[in-house]
């Protein structure tokens, strides 16, 4: 019977294409992929206006043409600098992550507010990716350490959600409760789908089951 949970491997750099140069750049990707909410609830009207969409349709649009693209990839086999060598036959880490953003953006409340307060929940679920991902990433491959890791990626998260709470007027109740579970969705290791998708639809999910109870 097959095991859906992959191995304990952290040693990610040397299954990566372009070994440790792509390692990096990786972990530098979920580092940029920040700037995607601030951008989306800053300029998102702005950006669909001008391209004939309202911001809905412009993420829909995304997630549609990231699948396809997906598709194309996994069929010719191509992996890139950065990608891991099995990610030549299954959905990539950046497409599972890409499409949880998307989705994020897409569902999370906006609470009827205009601008990055419009992101109170979006922003955060986005952040607990491209911050706590990469920190328990680098904490289980340099230490071996998955309690460590797990620690450190609460107190990230913690961080991110509760300075979410002062910033952009995430309720605090909502910050307490889903900041667990952003490290939660890192530290299963899944087979067929990536930890970039659950540490972000995990919270969401969540989210959206907490909302009509608060």
């Amino acid at each position: 019977m097959n095991d859906p949970l992959r191995p304990f491997d952290t040693d990610h750099v040397k299954h990566s294409i372009g070994g440790f140069t792509g390692h990096a750049l990786r972990r530098a990707t979920h580092m940029v992929m920040a700037l995607i909410p601030l951008i989306f609830y800053a300029r998102g009207v702005e950006i669909s206006d001008y391209l004939g969409m309202n911001p809905d349709q412009l993420v829909s649009s995304i997630i549609i043409t990231l699948i396809i693209i997906e598709a194309l990839r996994i069929k010719m086999g191509i992996v890139v600098i950065g990608q891991r060598e099995y990610e030549a036959k299954q959905i990539s880490a950046l497409a599972w992550g890409g499409f949880a953003v998307a989705l994020a953006l897409l569902i999370a409340p906006d609470n009827g507010k205009t601008g990055l307060e419009s992101g109170l929940y979006g922003i955060p679920l986005i952040f607990g990716l491209t911050f706590v991902d990469p920190i328990m990433g680098e904490i289980k491959r340099k230490k071996q350490d998955l309690k460590l890791a797990i620690w450190a990626g609460m107190l990230t998260s913690y961080a991110v959600w509760i300075g979410c709470h002062f910033w952009i007027g995430t309720p605090l109740v909502i910050s307490l409760l889903l900041a667990p579970l952003t490290v939660l969705g890192e530290v299963p290791s899944l087979k067929y789908i990536d930890d970039n998708a659950t540490m972000v639809l995990m919270p969401l999910a969540a989210l959206m089951i907490l909302l009509p109870l608060i």
